[in-house]
């Protein structure tokens, strides 16, 4: 969905889709001379104190970045590690998340995932698939990269069956094709661990995203580091492209 420039007003607000990338499980484990696994054991506590912040401030969007698609190639010990992290946070969490509102959706490529796990994903979607308090979209999987290929792929189908001609293909047409396609790009994308890089997340939908960064580890976040970053984010001015002037007539209006 492309964005388009809100009035100074909205600017001034929170962010209507908040986008995470989870950064420093393995490092604070580390500080403490701990397994990497206990480290994605604090991050996980870490996410549900994203999730009451993101309920209590009115934030309708949280896209969290749990497990790219180049995350694959880490030790198969903390692959299996995450994964079972996954699934016992699936049964623990989803009848509490469905009982505030929280719509689940998982996005990226499952067929890695075990088929035992690809069913929780569906039972989870299926239950809660009628909330509207808040949007958590779940990146598990996903690569920026794969989303805009598959995006490209259906485009292309589309054009070898003749329902569209390439000549009519247009931005809108693939952000449609693409994953979070019916709900607005992120506003505001937090990346904790002192890394200042998107690392391949939702690369198209980012394109006039706030960018924040931190050195606190993940684990480390709570409502406080969130409150700094909507601070930051209220402060700024999206221009989308537009001059100072266009702003400032657009508010008039």
């Amino acid at each position: 969905m492309t964005t388009m420039p809100p009035h100074r007003d909205a600017i001034a607000c929170i962010p209507r889709h908040l986008a995470i990338i989870m950064d420093g499980n393995g490092r604070w484990a580390r500080q403490r001379q701990r397994p990497r696994t206990v480290g994605h054991r604090a991050g996980a506590r870490a996410v549900n104190v994203c999730i009451d912040f993101c309920l209590n401030a009115g934030i309708r969007t949280l896209t969290l970045f749990a497990f790219s698609s180049e995350n694959w190639q880490r030790p198969k010990e903390e692959v299996g590690a995450l994964l079972n992290l996954f699934v016992r946070a699936l049964e623990r969490e989803v009848d509490e998340l469905h009982r505030r509102g929280v719509r689940l959706r998982f996005i990226g490529e499952r067929d890695r995932f075990p088929d035992a796990m690809r069913q929780r994903m569906r039972d989870a979607e299926r239950l809660t698939a009628d909330n509207t308090t808040l949007n958590l979209c779940i990146a598990a999987g996903y690569g920026g990269r794969a989303d805009i290929t598959q995006a490209t792929r259906r485009l292309a189908a589309q054009v070898a069956a003749g329902e569209l001609h390439a000549a009519d293909i247009g931005e809108a047409d693939i952000g449609n094709a693409l994953c979070l396609a019916d709900l607005p790009d992120p506003d505001l994308l937090i990346r904790t661990g002192g890394e200042h890089r998107v690392s391949n997340f939702l690369l198209w939908q980012l394109a006039y995203t706030e960018l924040w960064f931190t050195p606190i580890l993940w684990p480390d976040v709570d409502a406080g580091v969130l409150a700094q970053a909507m601070t930051d984010f209220a402060a700024r001015e999206r221009r989308f492209g537009l001059t100072n002037e266009q702003i400032v007539e657009g508010t008039r209006r």
